[in-house]
């Protein structure tokens, strides 16, 4: 079945009650408030306020012009070409560009009159009114993306726990066999993640902190970091009792991923593992030495990962 978004919806219910007051208030070209409605649907509350505000804007200054324009050159095709090569630079100028096309059709619709009075004009600006108003007010709701957004919270932390665990596992065994799924689609999810975040923060206009947008912008900053970690880990080939306990370490955080910050408590046990290491044998061999370095390469990295999660601020989710 083909699914039906609530941009669509919005237009179509929309589009009519705009049609529908226009006749009501006996205004000329009245399906046009329809048109101006369907384009001026956005898909969050700031883009709407900011879509409207810009075409509200460039069509006022289109009545203005046009009023010049045909009056000064007359009603035809020429004027509207000289118009616009100036009314278009003029909208980029201001800012309210978004509006050129929605304008096209006030213009038009001077053009159409014949003879710009009074009453034509007051007829354009009802016609704005009324479509941009309506689609304005059905902007003005937005359906809530909470439950998206801990959905992608919790796939993103399930792949990070199983990344976790391929890296234990990996450090244990030797066991070379894991395809790395996981990092495609982790990357994958915090990109959706990421844009249905913002999404959110554009629907809340007056919230100015948004706990899962910068909870998301956390998780992609440690997910770089594990990207970091894999080609450590895979220049790793000999079980030691310092890799065996780096191991432990990442089963044990694959098993405390969640919104809570439970940071600081591993990040003394990393200082914990850098004592212990340090009181180890020196390595004798150069095989044991670069294995030695990348685990505490390795271990740098995972306490950056940490600390980035310590300075997460959680609220509420």
């Amino acid at each position: 079945m083909v699914k039906i978004g609530y941009r669509t919806i919005k237009t179509a219910i929309g589009t009519p009650i705009a049609i529908w007051i226009a006749q009501m208030l006996s205004l000329t070209n009245f399906a046009s408030a329809g048109i101006l409605t369907i384009l001026c649907i956005q898909n969050t509350r700031k883009r709407s306020i900011e879509s409207a505000s810009s075409r509200f804007a460039a069509c006022l200054l289109a009545m203005m012009f046009s009023f010049a324009f045909f009056n000064i050159i007359g009603y035809n095709p020429l004027a509207i070409g000289i118009m616009l090569l100036l009314f278009i630079p003029t909208t980029v100028k201001l800012k309210v560009h978004q509006g050129i096309v929605t304008s096209s059709v006030i213009i038009l619709h001077l053009y159409d009159s014949g003879d710009i009075t009074s009453e034509t004009l007051v007829n354009e600006f009802l016609l704005i009114t009324v479509g941009i108003g309506v689609a304005l007010l059905l902007n003005l709701y937005m359906p809530s993306l909470e439950a998206k957004l801990k959905k992608k919270q919790q796939l993103v932390e399930q792949n990070f726990a199983a990344i976790f665990r391929e890296m234990a596992f990996y450090l244990r065994t030797g066991d070379q066999e894991w395809t790395g799924h996981e990092i495609t689609i982790t990357a994958e999810i915090l990109d959706e993640s990421k844009a249905l975040a913002y999404r959110d923060v554009e629907n809340r206009l007056f919230k100015g902190h948004h706990e899962y947008y910068h909870y998301f912008q956390m998780r992609q900053k440690q997910f770089d970091l594990l990207e970091r970690m894999l080609p450590l880990i895979s220049r790793i080939h000999n079980a030691s009792g310092e890799s065996m306990r780096i191991a432990d370490f990442f089963e044990d955080l694959s098993k405390n991923i969640h919104p809570g910050n439970t940071a600081v408590l591993f990040l003394n046990d990393i200082k914990d593992m850098r004592k212990e290491f340090e009181q180890q044998t020196l390595p004798i061999t150069r095989e044991e030495f670069e294995e030695r370095a990348n685990l505490f390469t390795l271990l740098n990295e995972v306490e950056q990962y940490l600390i980035i999660k310590r300075m997460f601020k959680k609220s509420d989710i």
